[in-house]
């Protein structure tokens, strides 16, 4: 864990999206919040309305937001994936890529997202792991740019972060844990693939033919993280208990129940599901399409 002592890392990174290079020198006089992020962590995307938003209203104020994506697969050191990722997610702010994790290293960094704060002078203030917490890692910024400019205007607090102390919060409990389909972190019994599949560490490849995967799971939503093979493009048949997804479709499926993969990135499967014991089964035909995990929602 970073050292309450701490002050800004060197930012020892591949590469620099919406900015030229900061350093630690170039940030002093501005507080500083960085971002740990992953482009298709559902984790981190549900966080990134609230780091819009403080980009958005506190940087003309004194706020630096640095996004460090470190990438959790092989394909997020891809520029095109990457570059693709920040146009989806509409990211403005600096974006430092960490391919390396030589930043996550010196934070002391353990999951995605995490959020560190540092003040105008460089020093560590705070850290939150995970979702949540918005208003607080709000209340600590305008307090940061209080103390840099005391005589500072600043705006009211986001609309993002009072619709989040105001709204009721969905409960997680029993929803189904993150479920990895590589070996590496494979539970036995979690998900079932059948057909001629290549298994790896972090993946599952189809080699040829038509495979399935199948997933026990109780959750009102289900995504995928799933990359398409050499063509470009896999048509990948979404069925919930047995028939093809219609009301319960997420974003990424078309009325047909039919998800359709063009890149590397998180699929929205399932969304307004009961929270029953549901079997999600999914149906590729496209060689070299890869699966890598599934995350879940209430």
């Amino acid at each position: 864990m970073i050292d309450e002592a701490a002050r800004i890392p060197a930012f020892d990174v591949q590469r620099w999206v919406n900015s030229p290079p900061l350093t630690p020198e170039a940030l002093r006089g501005r507080v500083v919040l960085v971002d740990v992020w992953e482009y298709t962590c559902v984790n981190w995307i549900r966080t990134a309305a609230y780091v819009r938003a403080w980009h958005r209203d506190y940087a003309a104020h004194g706020l630096t937001v640095i996004g460090l994506h470190a990438p959790e697969f092989a394909f997020g050191k891809q520029a095109e994936n990457i570059d693709q990722g920040i146009r989806d997610h509409g990211l403005t702010y600096p974006i430092a890529l960490d391919n390396d994790f030589q930043v996550w290293e010196a934070l002391g960094n353990i999951a995605w997202p995490a959020r560190y704060l540092f003040d105008a002078g460089g020093r560590y203030v705070a850290r939150w792991i995970g979702e949540g917490d918005y208003d607080r890692t709000e209340a600590e910024i305008r307090g940061l740019l209080l103390a840099r400019m005391p005589d500072v205007e600043l705006p009211s607090v986001t609309p993002e972060a009072t619709a989040f102390v105001t709204t009721e919060q969905p409960s997680y409990a029993d929803v189904t844990e993150e479920t990895y389909i590589g070996t590496d972190r494979r539970v036995p019994g979690a998900v079932t693939v059948t057909g001629d599949w290549r298994e790896r560490g972090d993946h599952v490849e189809l080699a040829s033919g038509t495979g399935t995967i199948a997933l026990p799971f109780n959750a009102g939503e289900v995504n995928l993280v799933a990359q398409p093979g050499p063509s470009g493009h896999a048509a990948v048949g979404v069925l919930l208990d047995g028939h093809p997804v219609r009301a319960e479709r997420g974003a990424d499926v078309d009325p047909e129940g039919v998800a359709h993969v063009d890149r590397a990135a998180m699929l929205r499967l399932v969304a307004g599901a009961s929270r029953d014991d549901h079997l999600l089964t999914l149906v590729a035909d496209d060689p070299g399409f890869r699966a890598y995990v599934f995350t879940f929602g209430p």
